[in-house]
């Protein structure tokens, strides 16, 4: 009978149950109800999203009224304002491929799979919609005078259509269905593999003797994963936290050349995740649809709608770095060199997996110090409480955690963001640690984006920054090294530019800007790593509570340019091979490894192996829309060098300054030219000049 009882009540769950992205989510500043959502619940709401889009499109193009940009332009950009319609695909898709990179599993990846085609079929039916586009055409033509934000929206609906095949005819129109489709479901597939391929990979260690040179932190870490993983002894990874430590300070060589050579042959091996053949099927389809589309190449697609605007001034910043940072560099790596023969002998051959043991230990003979001598001093709640709190000495925002706001796993604290007026502002999303179902790296990323109704209502938005910090282990709580402070306010940065957000449409707010300007806000805030000022509000020992040594920082701010030069080589390297697959006129079809390695040569410093290959797990232009634009982060650093120099000269917490770069920079989204913008809070146009003084390459 009780069983009986239980069965009726599951049933009538599941028949009362209805799909909550249907519904008012009814949680705090309506965010997205994670504890309720289920895997069914997401291919229901996009094939529902999907029928209520394509309502939405046949009354614009049915509308009797002739097309004005307030009932063509805002309808097709802002689908939120009627008293029961919302965007439903956008809030579900959000959900779902944010998870997809955090929170995954092999039931949402096969989803992603089955709905990827689907998703790029619905895009391309309304980028291809001959009397959509006819409406837009004519109120590009004929429309009333407009605001400089609204121009710019006409501007980008326009120039999107466009570019995704409105003036092709219909077998371009058919071709161009069938290249981003298939491109679609290439990225998706080079993501998951190589996802795969990074948790398939670990380091067994059962012999103590073979942690020589950890420091204890890697240690109780490996110590902790091998737990989670039922072994014995101490499990290392590929994940960040786990394969940095044991490369810079591990004394067993050939443990290091093994872990090294398990980092750099991702994808390259005879498996099904292999993305040899992805790659060169992804380059060429992008320099396919690039051509279909009246374009040489690929990038000069791309670059009509980047600050660089060309390929020549593309390879002309690059050029340049090489010519002003390599001799620094080649004299770094022979410092390393010199260092390692001291220590193990004139012979020495020193490899890719030796460089950064031997590089920390020249570091601490220079200027005595290493990551490890800091982490005690960088506790993640005190690392919270510092970026927040620099975050209100700028801009006077606060934080305030809310544990009634749903996450999607239990690393994930929501908080509430308040302006300086008190004024509710933002919900702010913290994912910090590495684990099974989540992508390397680190990133910023929004569940809702912030507009302005019809109403007069400020729609704000939820952001998140997803980060693979080190984790706490039984012993000790989560220390962080001075890297990983720099990486949380890199997303900060990205975040500030989405939770500052102020304008009136969705598609223009926060990072919804040119590709080589969205790495400004975040790579400013990495300025302030080093200010010992900043240091002194929030690196106290986690265990006496005693402020970081006057001496540690003072070695901080020596040490900061160590290898610098190498470390830009390695960024420019990544940037000419971007540009050598993406300036391709004609079919690829070369060796992917000797390709690469012909790219990048200007380059390099290092020898290079022939077994390696960075292209098949170069996320950033294979899946992760750098393709062509991967020199956005050189780019963005003239910019942000240029921008803390006006800080450093005013006061690195001066408000009124933190409010100009609020006012023109982090709140306008892409409102406006980013030039116009910047050179409206700089008063002209940024220059190399601080960069190369800040890496001390010019005095």
């Amino acid at each position: 009978m009780q069983a009986e009882r239980v069965s009726i009540l599951v049933m009538n769950e599941q028949q009362e149950r209805k799909n909550p992205f249907f519904l008012p989510y009814d949680t705090p500043h309506d965010v997205a109800p994670f504890d309720r959502i289920r895997l069914e619940d997401f291919e229901e709401a996009m094939l529902e999203g999907i029928r209520r889009d394509d309502e939405q499109i046949d009354k614009i193009i049915n509308n009797p009224e002739k097309p004005t940009f307030d009932n063509t332009i805002i309808s097709v950009d802002d689908e939120k304002e009627g008293d029961h319609y919302y965007d439903l695909l956008g809030r579900v898709t959000t959900v779902f491929f944010n998870l997809l990179s955090a929170e995954t599993n092999d039931e949402m990846d096969a989803l992603a799979q089955k709905m990827s085609p689907i998703l790029t079929k619905h895009a391309n039916d309304i980028r291809l919609n001959e009397q959509l586009f006819k409406r837009i055409q004519y109120v590009h033509r004929h429309h009333r005078k407009l605001t400089p934000e609204e121009k710019m929206l006409l501007d980008n609906c326009y120039d999107g259509f466009v570019r995704s095949g409105a003036l092709l005819d219909t077998a371009g129109k058919e071709r161009l269905r069938q290249l981003t489709e298939e491109a679609s479901m290439l990225s998706l597939q080079f993501s998951q593999n190589l996802l795969k391929e990074n948790k398939a990979f670990t380091l067994h260690i059962t012999d103590e003797a073979q942690l020589d040179g950890l420091p204890e932190t890697a240690r109780e870490a490996a110590a902790l994963a091998a737990k989670e993983q039922e072994k014995e002894g101490w499990v290392f990874t590929l994940d960040f936290p786990s394969y940095s430590p044991f490369i810079t300070y591990s004394t067993q060589r050939e443990l290091r050349r093994q872990l090294y050579m398990a980092k750099n042959t991702e994808c390259i091996h005879d498996n099904t995740e292999n993305n040899v053949e992805i790659c060169k099927r992804l380059i060429n389809l992008r320099r396919e649809l690039a051509q279909l589309l009246g374009h040489k190449t690929y990038a000069d697609y791309v670059l009509k709608r980047r600050m660089a605007g060309n390929v020549r001034r593309v390879y002309h910043l690059l050029n340049d770095l090489v010519t002003a940072y390599k001799p620094t560099a080649l004299k770094e790596v022979k410092a390393i060199e010199k260092m390692a023969r001291q220590m193990e002998g004139k012979d020495f051959q020193l490899q890719p997996w030796d460089l950064g043991f031997y590089a920390h230990k020249l570091k601490l003979k220079r200027y005595n110090i290493d990551a490890e001598m800091l982490r005690p001093y960088f506790e993640l709640s005190k690392v919270i409480e510092g970026v927040f709190g620099l975050a209100n000495r700028l801009y006077g925002i606060t934080f305030k955690e809310n544990k009634e706001i749903p996450v999607y796993h239990p690393d994930v604290k929501a908080y509430e963001v308040f302006d300086k007026d008190g004024s509710y502002l933002a919900v702010f999303y913290a994912d910090f640690h590495p684990r099974q179902g989540k992508q390397g790296g680190a990133w910023m990323t929004e569940y809702q984006g912030q507009w302005i109704d019809r109403k007069g209502v400020n729609n704000r938005p939820h952001v998140s920054v997803v980060m693979n910090l080190t984790k706490p282990t039984a012993e000790k709580p989560a220390l962080l090294t001075l890297g990983e402070v720099e990486t949380f306010l890199h997303e900060f940065g990205h975040s500030l530019h989405g939770m500052f957000a102020n304008t009136r449409f969705e598609s223009l707010s926060g990072t919804n800007v040119w590709w080589d300007f969205v790495e400004l806000p975040s790579q400013f805030m990495e300025n302030f790593a080093i200010e010992k000022e900043f240091l002194r509000t929030f690196a106290f020992h986690y265990q006496t509570g005693e402020p970081l040594p006057d001496e540690l920082i003072r070695r901080i701010v020596r040490s900061r340019n160590f290898n610098v030069a190498y470390a830009c080589m390695r960024q420019v390297s990544f940037g000419l091979l971007d540009m050598a697959y993406y300036t391709k006129k004609e079919a690829f079809t070369e060796d992917i490894r000797s390709f690469e390695k012909k790219a990048w040569a200007k380059a390099m410093v290092m020898p290079q192996l022939p077994d390696t290959c960075m292209t098949v797990q170069f996320s950033h232009i294979m899946s992760g829309g750098y393709a062509a634009g991967y020199y956005s982060y050189k780019w963005a650093e003239v910019l942000d060098a240029d921008a803390f120099s006006v800080f450093k000269k005013q006061g690195i917490f001066n408000q009124q300054t933190a409010q100009r770069f609020r006012d023109n920079i982090l709140s306008k989204g892409g409102t406006e030219n980013p030039m116009i913008l910047y050179q409206r809070f700089r008063g002209g146009e940024p220059t190399i000049d601080a960069l190369l003084k800040r890496n001390g390459i010019k005095r």
